[in-house]
């Protein structure tokens, strides 16, 4: 057997004897054994040899290679895989500006604890650290924005780092780890001896802490025993799937659940126990609950600052119980009263069970009565059928003609109406939240698309993000993905513009967007994606639902009322409760 005819798969034989085998066919075979079966990748001169390995596994028919147009969008297409299925996102780069344009993708998922390898190639061994063409040293440029990275400088360690690298990106908190070849190791030709997934531990790999009983069992006193209780949950719950618990929980107790941008989808939106999103954009509702609450049950959150306002005035009577796997998280922000360390899913479920053997008994009447008034009070905006569409009642249209969809969304004005008015199912919501990376929605779109070909996939846009990635229509078009994206078009660098109108004196410095604009429409179909333009209401459903019927890809550039702000909205430096854009609040 010639090492050219060499199967990448190999067979179960090699687990019992060595085998002469290419480095980049043991990447390969490695991923497989991982269950990979889908990467998106650019190739380049230093990851040849890689994709040399790419082509055969292609061809023996266990691998799918998603051909991007730009590495970043192959970072968020993984990215948006890997948050729709759960599973890792996997993604590969060339070296020099191949590894560097990762880096934003990198950095977002590292944000979003969304597990990633990103493999990319290098210059051969004997050129690193010579300035030789497009070397740059990406194992240190990444070092803060990882889990975990390798240089591999000897073939033989290629099996047990992908072991590695899959342990530490999936276990615990997710994130991305990197892994960085070089070209000559993908070259040589070494014995191989394949490692099964879960059998190498990393070395210094603390496993996750268990909860004590004691804190278990103090967390569901104070649960008990609480008069004005709020459950603030994080993305934790999604990425631990553990929002059947979470409702359980809230239900038994009758909890008032609110969600950070992350954590949207991990309970019902639609139940009366729901209050929202809270923080900078979030219901008026959610923020005077959580001002008010007397027990705050941190659940997979991290007190990020768009959630929290002025830290010190943030939940300010209650006390604090954190459920974190993260054990750097705990009292980072805001000291915990009782600490909840490790799995999300094994205590929310440990919990439960210690609760059956009490008597559960909800105390929280006339606590729900008050948010029920605040709703009422404050609701979110129901836009007037009247003059120029609202970007709001494209959302409100989107809710009723796809209720199911998984939405992927970029940054801006358009991501915060996107979360006050979708509701969404566990994994369905998938939005650049800790980075805010404009560019994120069309390419993380077509990664949930690639996982979830049957489903419909809605990318929320906004005019100036989606220039960012747009490229990725190539990628869209080239596998005729049944994606939908829609543009909230008001010619404006959205959210910067309400800033510098409410903060800056409106003096609107290089957000305007008209000039140069282009014309969406055309583009999208220079790319052979079927698109039309809407800037009449009378016309928005109408061609809003034939777009989402359209087999295949479309393009929705929807025009909007231009200066439209997002509210409610709490200016830095303030409570959550000294919110703008209520009524009677300018």
């Amino acid at each position: 057997m010639t090492l050219s005819s060499l199967p990448i798969g190999l067979g179960d034989s090699v687990n019992q004897e060595q085998m002469k085998i290419l480095g980049s066919d043991a990447l390969m075979d490695s991923l497989r054994r991982h269950k990979v079966d889908t990467i998106f990748g650019y190739p380049g001169g230093a990851i040849l040899p890689i994709y040399d390995a790419v082509y055969k596994a292609e061809k023996e028919g266990w691998l799918k290679h998603i051909l991007v147009r730009h590495e970043q969008g192959g970072a968020h297409a993984a990215d948006g895989y890997a948050r729709a299925t759960g599973k890792v996102g996997v993604c590969f780069g060339t070296s020099g500006p191949g590894a560097t344009n990762l880096v934003t993708g990198i950095a977002t998922a590292q944000m979003d604890s969304v597990p990633l390898v990103v493999v990319t190639g290098q210059v051969p061994r004997p050129a690193i650290g010579t300035d030789a063409f497009q070397e740059t040293d990406i194992f240190g440029i990444t070092l803060p924005i990882v889990k975990h990275s390798w240089v591999v400088r000897d073939p033989s360690e290629i099996a047990s780092v992908v072991a590695q690298a899959f342990f530490i990106a999936s276990s615990g908190r997710p994130g991305p780890v990197l892994i960085d070849i070089p070209k000559d190791v993908g070259q040589e030709v070494f014995n191989y001896q394949p490692i099964e997934p879960g059998s190498v531990i990393p070395t210094g790999f603390k496993a996750s802490f268990l909860a004590d009983s004691t804190s278990i069992s103090n967390a569901l006193d104070l649960i008990e025993n609480s008069k004005r209780p709020l459950l603030y949950v994080g993305g934790g719950v999604i990425s631990a799937s553990a929002h059947k618990s979470l409702a359980t929980l809230a239900q038994r107790y009758q909890l008032p659940v609110t969600t950070t941008l992350m954590g949207k989808g991990a309970f019902d939106e639609r139940d009366p126990l729901s209050v929202g999103m809270l923080g900078m954009h979030g219901t008026a509702y959610a923020n005077f609950a959580v001002t008010e609450c007397d027990l705050l049950v941190a659940i997979g959150a991290r007190f990020d600052d768009r959630v929290t306002g002025r830290l010190d005035s943030f939940a300010p009577e209650a006390k604090i119980i954190h459920f974190e796997v993260d054990p750097a998280e705990i009292n980072k922000n805001r000291n915990a009263d009782v600490a909840v360390l490790g799995d999300l899913a094994v205590n929310l479920e440990k919990i439960l069970a210690l609760s059956a053997q009490r008597e559960a008994t909800p105390r929280t009447s006339k606590w729900l009565e008050q948010i029920d008034k605040w709703k009422r009070r404050y609701p979110l905006l129901i836009p007037p059928k009247e003059g120029e569409i609202y970007p709001q009642e494209v959302l409100l249209e989107l809710r009723d003609l796809a209720p199911d969809a998984y939405i992927t969304t970029d940054v801006g004005q358009h991501q915060m109406w996107a979360a006050q008015y979708l509701r969404n199912g566990p994994r369905q919501w998938i939005s650049s939240a800790g980075l805010g990376t404009m560019g994120f929605g069309v390419p993380a779109a077509l990664g949930v698309q690639v996982a979830l070909p049957n489903q419909m996939v809605v990318c929320i846009a906004g005019d100036a993000s989606i220039l960012m990635n747009i490229q990725e229509l190539g990628t869209i078009s080239q596998y005729q993905l049944n994606t939908k994206i829609i543009i909230i078009n008001n010619h404006w660098q959205g959210m910067v513009r309400q800033w510098q109108q409410r903060f800056y004196d409106e003096r609107y410095s290089a957000t305007n967007m008209l000039n140069g604009e282009p014309d969406f429409v055309a583009l999208a179909n220079s790319f052979g994606i079927s698109s039309c333009l809407i800037n009449d209401r009378q016309f928005l459903k109408e061609k809003l639902k034939g777009a989402l019927e359209n087999i295949g890809p479309s393009l929705i550039d929807i025009h909007v009322r231009r200066d439209e702000n997002c509210y409610p909205m709490v200016p830095p430096g303030k409570s959550n409760a000294e919110m703008v854009g209520l009524p009677g609040n300018s």
